[in-house]
């Protein structure tokens, strides 16, 4: 089962409704759906929240360090209360799958995702699972910075929030370790492709991406 759930993002109001912030949107509605409030724990860098799923602790848990450094957070709480690597879920923004689609996976590349990258180097495995969150490709890869700090375009955003929406409802699922449950439900309704939005210029930035 899913001990811990995380849900990858940049602090701060300027990055609060950016596609990169999609992990947060995720956790956020987890944490609706099992009535708790995540606080912030100096102990492990980010938003923290604990309850009891029957009769089974589960984590929330929403870094607050730059995305690049998300692993410093996921490890800290990971070891401290020895949560293996295959309990744990990260959710969080994906270029290659379009807005409206979310699929979940076990293992495998960060495929150049910096928040992945660093909980890969921090955990020492890619053997945890994954919730990947579609937001499109801006179709340059010059743009996956500017665009994953971007805001979705309203059609896009509605788009992503009814996928969180579904996904969440796979938590049971989760909960219980029915792996391939889960997946079935997650994966099984495919909206229409949403039109891609055209990229603008925006300054570059680093650490948040």
């Amino acid at each position: 089962m899913i001990k811990l759930f995380v849900g990858l993002g940049n602090p701060g109001p300027e990055y609060e409704a950016t596609r990169h912030n999609a992990g947060f949107w995720w956790i956020e509605a987890v944490a609706r759906e099992l009535k708790v409030s995540p606080v912030m724990d100096r102990s492990y860098h980010g938003l923290v929240a604990r309850t009891t799923v029957r009769g089974q602790t589960v984590w929330l848990l929403a870094p607050q360090t730059w995305m690049n450094e998300s692993g410093k957070s996921v490890a800290a709480l990971a070891r401290f209360f020895k949560i293996q690597p295959e309990e744990i879920l990260v959710a969080h923004d994906e270029l290659d799958i379009v807005p409206g689609q979310v699929k979940l996976k076990f293992g495998g590349s960060h495929a150049g995702h910096n928040g992945l990258r660093d909980i890969h180097a921090r955990l020492g495995t890619d053997d945890y699972w994954r919730l990947r969150i579609g937001v499109g490709h801006p179709g340059v890869k010059a743009e996956v910075v500017n665009w994953v700090l971007k805001k979705p375009s309203p059609e896009h955003r509605t788009a992503i929030e009814d996928c969180i929406t579904r996904s969440v409802k796979a938590l049971p699922d989760l909960l219980a370790g029915e792996m391939e449950k889960a997946t079935m439900l997650i994966h099984t309704s495919k909206p229409p492709r949403p039109k891609p939005p055209r990229p603008a210029p925006q300054p570059t930035q680093g650490d948040p991406a």
